[in-house]
């Protein structure tokens, strides 16, 4: 066999386009067998001898033995360190102008070698994109998607090429959704379902092709499945379901793909989803809750779910994951809750309904994905809602948890979310009671903090929260926000040319206020805030300039 396969090889290496088919396709059946009994030896063997370098002239639509090549080239591609020899032989681009031809095996094993030699290799995979395979390869699953083998090769590579964001965008200028839709509705195996699954996830990731699936119908198939798999323990029906399930999650964060489902909230996928949450099943429990949290995106939806009871069905899910429950269904009823209470109209109806109770019973969570969207839920409600945020800023158990998250800096979302809501409580109840529940949980100092976060808008409601205090409660809060060294970090906001305008103006609206104690006042005076203060009068903001006069005549009085 060796003795066959290096004279095959010699052959080839001086084989011309003028040989014989007859004696070229049996030197390439003697690759074949080779390759076929050892082909990490065989490859090896093929490199040496340099025939890759003549495959790139045998690789033309008429020739008899150009599937025989394509088939050659594929299998030594399998192996890792011939796919480099495959480019410098320049075997790609006649392999992607053999794409168009009309021959079903020349067309598999082209699509086989192009798939090896590009595989795990996205620099390849872009030099396709850019050569134009990704049309090419769509219309042949169109005319072929009865050749079972050239299906599967058209599916492997829009796998592999669909991981690519550029893949997407040309894609997207196909029919590709139509004709993988128009595909899985065909299919009755489980094995084919999961491979057309695997390329419909990543181009779903693509607004575009989203909104193109939905109007294939996609969602119909998905539902679909969604209602035969349900009740079935059989391994496979409960990975479809799964993969259903969370395909149609995905479809749904698209804009223009979700308000097409919605329909107004009498579309009939949206009531399909909505009868998931009640279900037994954690995996439908989870995707309806994200659903109704990606149907929240925007204020209209929101009020019309709010209206039609959405609130209870989100409610009852809550409670059914108290104790020990499943804390991605835990994580994703509160994403839900917390999307819809961002219009103003629905934070006073859900907290009518008992939200912020039900909420509250995950105090005792130790997930911190399940404790940021708790902390978001309840800053979402208490937004301008005096009396919810006054109730919640006296209840010493919430305030204590949230001293504690704010310090949990290995969750900077928790840490963050935590300190924005001890702010809120007192921004939004403007409560002497709320002011002494936080300063006698040592919340202060957490505040003071806040003020030197990177992000101006934490910086701007903490800042906002100690002048309340300082004005309602300083002399309860004097000694905290001496400890905190607020004067210090105020002095340093007011001296750092990059500060916001709105953070220097409340940073001098605070001082004034401080000034009223006594031990304050002093480090006041003893920091020289005068020239920094009088330095503020000839700001390019015109606010910031008044407040800067105005923090002058008030500072040079009690002076």
């Amino acid at each position: 066999m060796a003795d066959n396969l290096s004279e095959a090889l010699k052959k080839l290496k001086i084989t011309t386009t003028d040989s014989t088919a007859d004696s070229l396709e049996g030197c390439l059946d003697c690759l074949l067998q080779a390759l076929a009994q050892n082909n990490m030896e065989t490859s090896e063997k093929i490199q040496k001898s340099g025939v890759l370098q003549v495959f790139a002239s045998l690789l033309m639509p008429q020739s008899s033995c150009t599937a025989k090549v394509a088939n050659i080239i594929a299998e030594v591609a399998r192996n890792e360190f011939m796919r480099n020899p495959c480019v410098d032989a320049a075997l790609i681009p006649p392999l992607v102008q053999l794409l168009n031809c009309k021959d079903q095996e020349i067309l598999l094993q082209t699509g086989r070698a192009l798939g090896n030699i590009c595989y795990d290799s996205h620099t390849l995979q872009s030099q396709l994109i850019n050569m134009g395979v990704i049309p090419t390869l769509v219309k042949l699953l169109g005319i072929h998607c009865q050749n079972a083998a050239l299906m599967e090769m058209c599916l492997v590579a829009f796998g592999n090429l669909a991981e690519l964001e550029s893949s997407k965008e040309q894609f997207a200028y196909t029919n590709v959704a139509e004709e993988l839709v128009k595909l899985f509705k065909k299919q009755i195996e489980h094995d084919k379902k999961e491979m057309i699954f695997e390329v419909l996830a990543p181009l779903a990731e693509n607004d575009v092709i989203k909104l193109q699936l939905v109007e294939a119908g996609l969602v119909e198939c998905l539902l679909e499945i969604v209602q035969n798999t349900v009740d079935s323990d059989k391994e496979e029906d409960i990975a479809e379901l799964k993969t259903s399930s969370d395909l149609m999650v995905l479809l749904l964060l698209g804009d223009e793909s979700m308000q097409k489902l919605f329909e107004g909230g009498k579309g009939s996928v949206f009531q399909r989803v909505l009868s998931w949450i009640p279900s037994n099943s954690h995996q439908l429990q989870l995707a309806g809750a994200l659903a109704i949290a990606n149907f929240a995106r925007n204020d209209g939806n929101c009020i019309h779910m709010v209206d039609n009871g959405i609130v209870q069905k989100l409610m009852d899910l809550l409670d059914r994951h108290v104790e020990n429950g499943n804390v991605t269904v835990q994580h994703a009823a509160l994403s839900a809750l917390r999307n819809l209470a961002i219009p103003v109209v629905n934070k006073a109806k859900m907290l009518s309904a008992g939200v912020a109770e039900a909420v509250l019973k995950f105090l005792r969570s130790e997930m911190p994905p399940v404790q940021f969207k708790l902390l978001g839920t309840l800053r979402m409600l208490i937004d301008a809602q005096a009396e919810a945020a006054e109730q919640l800023g006296k209840n010493v158990k919430l305030v204590e948890r949230l001293v504690e998250w704010c310090e949990a800096k290995d969750h900077a979302g928790v840490m963050g979310e935590s300190n924005r809501l001890l702010s809120a409580l007192i921004r939004h109840s403007k409560s002497k009671d709320v002011i002494r529940t936080i300063v006698q949980s040592g919340g202060i100092k957490h505040l003071v903090t806040m003020a030197t976060s990177e992000h101006v808008i934490m910086q701007n409601e903490a800042l906002v929260a100690l002048a309340l205090i300082a004005a309602l409660e300083l002399g309860t809060a004097e000694k905290d926000l001496e400890n905190a060294q607020l004067v210090q970090i105020l002095h340093r906001l007011l001296s750092d040319d990059r500060s916001a305008p709105e953070i220097k103006y409340n940073s001098m609206v605070l001082i004034c206020a401080l000034i009223g104690s006594e031990p304050l006042q002093k480090e006041v005076q003893s920091m020289a805030f005068l020239e920094v203060v009088s330095k503020l009068r000839s700001h390019e903001n015109k606010t910031v300039a008044q407040q800067a006069s105005l923090t002058e005549q008030r500072l040079a009085v009690e002076s």
